[in-house]
């Protein structure tokens, strides 16, 4: 049976720190899918059924929370999903609960459909270091690495070793995204202030790899209503100098420029669209999902996947999906079909 947009509730918020993103996703997805329910998910757990209304009146979405003006409906989303479990779930979440594959899972449990990656899968991809084997087991070229588990003498010294080693290198938390707790270290000054901002971030075991020097590029997949897989047109970030490409500049453009389509030859286009198709393949994703890359001299490295990227107006599928004739509202109307 086919699928429409009143068998659907839009779920967004949640706890993890790019809980502000899922609101910014769910008001542009709210906008072209105006039948579907709306459930924001608390901070704190419960559930409020709000309308279109006071989520499109929300502003400063990457900035400030968003304020629910209505009851609670339940005390907890399980306690939601019992009461609403033939509905379909468009999950506008981002990052930890609604990334990781605890919330896929719980569905799956539930024997509710949702929209994109399955629990295991997410779970897979939500973890950098385990996203990059399963790459390398596939022939996807990727950076080296090593896990900071903890910030002991004997950790500290391997660092300044690595960083003595590649003169540039990243600092990011093994699960987490938007760029939250991203450092990126070029002198023992810059390890030296990077230390005591990881211990206080909480967001321990990361991940230390060398700084590849090349053209940021992202992709997005898409599987159609055939559950044939294609790769939407290519993005290119460029940073001004002096800049990070981290929470500031993704979501408020503050020192970035973003370029769909990318200006990339033939050649470029199809190796990163490729890189794309390969690797969501590999970990086992479903419906979308959107890579992140280096192009280099010698071809596109692997940064990471995302399961469940941004949704918002300056989001990169939305421009992706743009570019290549697909309105926003068709592209979902295949993914509750999936």
């Amino acid at each position: 049976m086919t699928k429409t947009f009143q068998d659907c509730v839009i779920l967004f918020g949640g706890s993890s720190e790019e809980r502000l993103v899922s609101v910014a996703s769910a008001q542009n997805i709210a906008a072209v899918i105006p039948e579907a329910v709306l459930w924001f998910w608390a901070k704190e757990g419960q559930v409020h059924e709000v309308s279109s209304s006071a989520l499109a009146a929300h502003a400063e979405a990457f900035t400030k929370e968003f304020q629910p003006n209505s009851p609670v409906k339940a005390s907890t989303l399980e306690a939601a999903l019992e009461k609403n479990s033939e509905k379909t779930i468009i999950i506008a979440l981002h990052g930890t609960e609604g990334e990781d594959g605890t919330l896929q899972k719980l569905l799956e449990g539930k024997k509710i459909s949702f929209t994109g990656t399955g629990g295991v899968a997410s779970e897979n991809a939500f973890n950098k270091v385990l996203t990059k084997k399963i790459a390398r087991d596939h022939g996807v070229s990727v950076a080296g690495e090593f896990v900071v588990n903890d910030l002991e003498p004997g950790t500290v010294k391997r660092l300044e070793d690595f960083l003595s080693e590649h003169k540039k290198i990243v600092l990011k938390p093994l699960a987490n995204g938007s760029s939250v707790g991203l450092h990126i270290v070029s002198s023992s000054a810059d390890l030296a202030r990077a230390i005591p901002a990881i211990r206080q971030s909480g967001y321990l075991p990361y991940v230390s790899e060398p700084y590849v020097t090349g053209r940021e590029i992202t992709v997005g997949v898409r599987e159609d209503k055939t559950h044939k897989l294609s790769a939407l047109p290519c993005s290119e970030v460029r940073v001004l100098q002096g800049r990070n490409f981290d929470y500031q500049g993704k979501y408020l453009g503050s020192g970035v420029e973003e370029l769909t389509p990318a200006p990339l030859s033939i050649e470029e286009s199809l190796a990163c669209q490729e890189l794309a198709l390969k690797i969501h393949r590999a970990m086992g994703c479903k419906g979308y999902s959107r890579t992140d890359m280096i192009l280099t001299e010698r071809g596109p490295v692997l940064l990471e996947i995302n399961t469940l990227p941004g949704l918002s107006k300056a989001s990169f599928i939305p421009q992706q999906l743009k570019v290549a004739g697909i309105s926003l509202r068709d592209f979902f109307l295949e993914q509750i079909n999936l």
